[in-house]
């Protein structure tokens, strides 16, 4: 195959002198190689499906027919969706390949010029980095020393801005932390555009906007199923009213939840008692570590109603490397932003992963104690 000529205008074609300069000047997002180690770093379910159910799903993707196009509209899992959620009748679910592909479809919704979308910091990096995908203005409310809302700064924000569009994670990431209640109804109130309430961790936490979404006209509330087990799957779901979703649907990409995607959450949603089960031990176990890293000397530990813990402590870069040459792998958050300097955050995980993680965690503190 021949190149093209040096003076034709395929030439001159750069990735740098073709792409958006916003765009050029991201960077991706990183997952870190966990070959080897005991990965507590993504807010994984730790625990595997028991036998019997890993042998249906086993019978379920050989009977799929990958030859042929999934299901356009998901009907069947959106139904079971609906059963498990305790989603009020009069509203409808979207479906995502995760809950990411959820958060660009709404901003290319509602991308007009000019258009702003606000969250709080820290909070997820996604959030931001779609609204740089899409074109949007991104604005980010500091969130109080101890992680809480400000509200005054938040409806400050909202009035000066006028948002087309607000995410809050509920509980937060990667705080872990449940905003006060109250205060996200005054900001649903105040919006002029949609709110949604980002319940990833929905299963691990005391509290849900689900049963509120008939009382706000712009509220959406989504979920993903990758923190309850189903994290290869990639599935989550948007919910609300069926006016919203309609329009929304329209950007959808066809086919966008796999075949086998399909067959098997359906399945497990049929035996969503075992992954709730699985989550409540999940939530057992939050609380032995977190009495563990209170007990660790030199670490300030976070309250969390999510299925991981962040916590802050002297040196925090190099004890994240001290936990990875030990065969740990947590997030390292120093640096990510101001008000997570010398933060790490850990995924809960079995009772065995937990004290190898807090064993070599002690060790770590320890090797760099004597360091100023």
């Amino acid at each position: 195959m021949s190149s093209a000529p040096k003076n034709s205008p395929a030439a001159a074609v750069t990735p740098e002198s073709l792409l958006r300069q916003d765009i050029l000047s991201l960077h991706a997002y990183h997952v870190q190689p966990s070959p080897g180690m005991i990965k507590l770093d993504a807010m994984e379910n730790p625990y595997p499906l028991p036998q019997a159910l890993r042998e249906k799903i086993a019978q379920v993707a050989a009977n799929a027919e990958i030859n042929r196009y999934p299901d356009a509209a998901a009907s069947g899992l959106k139904e079971r969706i609906k059963a498990v959620s305790g989603l009020p009748a009069e509203m409808d679910v979207l479906l995502g390949n995760g809950s990411d592909e959820i958060i660009q479809l709404l901003a290319m919704a509602v991308a007009k010029p000019g258009a702003v979308l606000l969250s709080v910091e820290p909070s997820f990096v996604m959030y931001k980095m779609i609204a740089a995908f899409t074109g949007m203005n991104y604005v980010g409310v500091p969130l109080t020393e101890d992680f809480s809302l400000d509200l005054p700064a938040m409806l400050d924000a909202i009035k000066r801005h006028q948002p087309a569009l607000i995410f809050l994670a509920y509980p937060n990431n990667p705080t872990g932390n449940l905003f006060d209640a109250a205060a996200i109804a005054e900001i649903i109130a105040a919006a002029p555009g949609l709110v949604v309430v980002d319940e990833a961790y929905y299963a691990f936490a005391s509290d849900s906007f689900m049963p509120q979404l008939g009382r706000y006209p712009n509220l959406l509330v989504m979920r993903t199923f990758s923190k309850l087990g189903m994290a290869g799957l990639r599935l989550g779901f948007l919910a609300g009213g069926k006016n919203w979703l309609a329009q929304l649907e329209k950007l959808r990409l066809p086919y966008n939840v796999g075949v086998l995607t399909q067959a098997v959450a359906e399945l497990l949603l049929q035996h969503h008692e075992v992954l709730l089960q699985q989550a409540e031990q999940i939530k057992q176990d939050r609380i032995w570590l977190h009495e563990r890293l209170v007990g660790t000397v030199d670490v300030r530990t976070y309250p969390s109603e999510a299925n991981f813990i962040l916590f802050q402590l002297p040196r925090a870069g190099k004890v994240f490397a001290g936990l990875k040459q030990r065969g740990v792998l947590i997030k390292n958050l120093d640096g990510g932003h101001p008000a997570l300097t010398d933060c790490l955050r850990v995924t809960v995980g079995t009772a065995e992963q937990n004290e190898q993680f807090i064993r070599a965690l002690q060790e770590s503190i320890h090797q760099y104690s004597q360091e100023k």
